[in-house]
């Protein structure tokens, strides 16, 4: 394994921080979430038109620019770094690799060109408080019971008799990005409690029936949405027969192997802003002065920074190690989200009586941090997940000429 940077994701590592150094402050920040869009549609199409972001991993027969998905995390290092709201991590982390997956040839030529160019979003419409276990992120999503089980709840899906297409019914909340999306990606149960499946759909903004409320989010970076649907007519992904999609495709491990990509890229996305909200806190401990001494000058100061230097040293290196094999995505995250939520609320603390005002901006490190958990995590779920697939809290294997033993393996 080589973990060196190439020169060519150095480069876009630089690029993508001096256009948000310049354009995507904490003051510009702050007002890009209380528009309608919740961020800066004028930014996002300068970092589609520049860098191509959003299209980084897309194939180039799509518009994209054709990298491997490492160069993506890398980028998001960046984003994470200064709370970038923008439609990134729905559109080209969730939705654009269920359309690559599943998608019909004719489903993807009319979706990811515009994922890729930044002129179409998308979000991932899951039932309830799921998505984390949808995406397989914190428990398995083959039972489909993270989506209503075929009961009452979650969202229904039914083909009427004599009509083409499919009918939607039911409502979906934390939906990122689903008040402006341009498309929308809904898992929906159907088949009935007996032959309960579930299928992803594409709903059309303008589509009958469909309503859609954007939400108070305790991050207003991440804007989430209500969406509501009403005998709302949508297209299975994807409806050819014989394609990739359809109703016989493995929609489980799509959604999973979605997850252990944005596993990575969340990961990264927390590193960069818990690394933000460090340098922030040892420039301030630099300039605060107490008792005739800078604050950062005191050993319990260091030894708290120095201990929160290691945690994010860690995280990152878990970050970048998920970007080569994505089968640590929930490990990495799982260590990313705790060293950020642990930095922002140490920034908070090291910041003084500041710190705690709404004014301040280590707040909005600590609501990323919260937030990020409670819709990916929490942190000893994607652990607790991560040990039972590498089972190691399964019994070992009995010895030959030994008798059998309940011994476990502790973590």
């Amino acid at each position: 394994m080589d973990a060196a940077f190439t020169a060519e994701q150095e480069e876009i590592r630089r690029t993508l921080r001096e256009i948000l150094g310049k354009r995507c402050g904490p003051d510009e920040v702050k007002a890009a979430v209380r528009t309608d869009a919740g961020y800066d549609p004028e930014l996002w199409q300068q970092l589609a038109r520049q860098l191509g972001l959003p299209g980084i991993a897309v194939a180039e027969e799509y518009g994209g620019v054709g990298c491997a998905p490492a160069d993506l995390v890398l980028a998001c290092e960046e984003t994470g770094r200064a709370l970038l709201p923008s439609p990134l991590l729905a559109t080209a982390v969730l939705a654009a690799p269920l359309v690559t997956a599943l998608g019909s040839p004719a489903q993807r030529s009319a979706l990811l060109p515009g994922f890729a160019a930044g002129t179409l979003t998308a979000a991932l419409a899951v039932p309830g408080a799921a998505l984390s276990t949808a995406l397989g992120l914190t428990g398995e999503n083959t039972a489909g019971e993270w989506a209503g089980g075929g009961r009452a709840g979650g969202v229904q899906a039914r083909r009427p008799e004599g009509e083409e297409g499919w009918r939607l019914y039911g409502e979906a909340d934390q939906v990122l990005d689903g008040h402006s999306a341009g498309v929308l990606l809904v898992a929906a149960h159907t088949g009935g409690f007996a032959r309960s499946r579930v299928l992803l759909f594409l709903v059309r903004p303008d589509a009958p029936g469909l309503v859609r409320s954007r939400q108070t989010a305790l991050d207003e970076t991440r804007p989430q949405a209500r969406v509501q649907l009403r005998d709302t007519p949508a297209e299975l992904l994807c409806e050819a027969a014989g394609e990739a999609g359809g109703e016989d495709a493995d929609i489980a491990e799509a959604l999973a192997a979605t997850g252990r990509g944005a596993a990575a890229v969340l990961a990264a996305e927390a590193v960069g802003a818990a690394a933000q909200a460090l340098a922030r806190t040892v420039d301030y401990v630099r300039q605060r002065e107490q008792f005739g001494r800078a604050v950062g000058s005191f050993q319990a100061v260091k030894h708290r920074l120095a201990d929160l230097y290691v945690r994010v040293q860690a995280a990152r290196s878990a970050a970048y190690y998920a970007a080569w094999d994505p089968q640590q995505g929930g490990l990495a995250l799982a260590q990313a989200l705790e060293a950020l939520r642990v930095t922002a609320g140490e920034a908070i603390q090291l910041h003084g009586g500041i710190g705690f005002t709404w004014e301040h901006d280590a707040h909005l490190y600590f609501k990323r941090a919260a937030a990020d958990e409670l819709l990916f995590g929490p942190v000893h779920r994607l652990r607790a997940h991560a040990a039972d697939r590498a089972g190691l809290f399964t019994p070992r294997d009995t010895a030959p000429g030994r008798a059998p033993h309940d011994e476990r393996v502790a973590v």
